[in-house]
């Protein structure tokens, strides 16, 4: 078998698995309990939290955990609204965003907030300008994704930071979910960034992790009331094994990061080199500094995506229409509607994500089943 949709989720690493394993076995008390076992627990959940922070060179009690990059969006978008409401409810985010954060300000805009999705350029890319002409005295959320999740845009955060430095008073939020082990933390993490959102199950920790960074002396309204975890902010009892082997994943990954995501380029590079050649193909990702190194998007005009991806699927290569999350919609890419894409072209796009765990021969085999099946769709067409 041969993964190539790492973006979807990735395999739980052994030793990360292990960790799960044992603090389920030996420190299954609950880090609320009064008694020594729970102090155990919550001793343990501590550690977790300084070790993710020390990782990502930030404080500890920056590290709130959720149950994934789902919650952590809709938790920083929707409460940074309900917070601020009282200073305005115009909210700024892009036209090429996650659903979960899309759907987040969707939302919001049911509730009476007024949102801006800014436009894109035809790499999936947002202006600064556009920002800065969005922004207005009630606006009291930016929210950019770190790298579009269907073609690997790395959007220009660093730059949106420089520019709401002048605005002091608006949150910057950050979609980091495909961010993390990619080259690109210093970006994620500068001096501007208010909020960022993580998944584990996107660096090889278990489905149902996560955490936000939230800047000290940054505010959000809760979304889950209860029990008062995580300092009041997001209650409900820890899962304290997946925390743990998340915070095992972390630092796993960014042990290997560099050596891992020059194989990645190189990768990316041997199959664009490749299937470049071929006049019915489309590439909308590119392999340079401004676009991850992970994610390669293409599409061969007048085949489906979903019939690639069934088509690479009997030999064995596992990839994925241009989102996971709506793949089995049968609708275009959301990213490549945005980026004015045809629609004919845009419902041919497939997506190839890359992991730390994939090989130079993989790629090698694969463009050799891609020779065989464009062979095939073109005599079909």
């Amino acid at each position: 078998m041969i993964y190539f949709d790492n973006s979807a989720t990735t395999k739980v690493l052994p030793e990360v698995l292990d960790t799960y394993n044992k603090v389920s076995e030996q420190i299954w008390g609950n880090p609320s309990s009064l008694h020594n076992f729970g102090e155990q627990a919550f001793n343990l959940l501590e550690q977790s939290r300084k070790q993710i922070a020390d990782l990502l060179k930030v404080q500890p009690d920056e590290i709130y955990f959720t149950s994934g990059g789902t919650e952590g969006d809709n938790w920083v978008i929707k409460g940074t609204a309900i917070e601020k409401r009282a200073f305005g409810k115009h909210l700024i985010t892009t036209s090429v965003e996650h659903a979960a954060v899309r759907n987040s300000f969707e939302q919001l805009e049911q509730l009476g907030y007024e949102v801006t999705y800014l436009p894109v350029d035809d790499e999936g890319r947002i202006s600064i300008a556009d920002l800065k002409a969005a922004i207005r005295p009630d606006t009291t959320l930016v929210s950019i994704m770190a790298v579009n999740n269907e073609i690997g845009t790395i959007q220009p955060i660093q730059e949106a930071a420089e520019l709401l430095k002048n605005y002091p008073k608006i949150h910057f939020h950050i979609d980091a979910v495909q961010g993390l082990g990619k080259g690109i933390q210093d970006q994620i993490f500068n001096d501007r960034t208010d909020f960022a959102a993580f998944s584990g199950h996107k660096f090889h920790a278990p489905r149902g992790t996560g955490f936000i960074y939230g800047r000290r002396g940054r505010r959000i309204a809760p979304l889950m009331n209860g029990g008062g975890q995580e300092k009041n902010q997001r209650s409900g009892t820890e899962n304290l094994p997946g925390i743990a082997a998340m915070a095992k994943a972390i630092r796993l990954v960014l042990e290997k990061e560099p050596s891992a995501v020059e194989t990645e380029r190189q990768i990316k590079q041997l199959i664009m080199d490749h299937i470049s050649k071929f006049d019915k193909v489309t590439i909308f990702s590119k392999n340079d500094d401004t676009f991850a190194p992970h994610i390669l998007c293409f599409a061969i005009q007048g085949v489906r995506g979903e019939t690639v991806v069934h088509a690479f699927e009997k030999y064995g290569i596992y990839i994925s229409t241009t989102s996971a999350c709506s793949s089995k919609d049968h609708t275009e890419s959301g990213t490549l509607n945005a980026m004015k894409v045809p629609e004919n072209i845009a419902t041919s796009a497939v997506r190839i994500s890359l992991g730390d765990h994939n090989t130079l021969d993989e790629a090698k085999q694969f463009v050799k089943v891609f020779d065989q099946l464009y062979e095939e769709f073109d005599k079909l067409s």
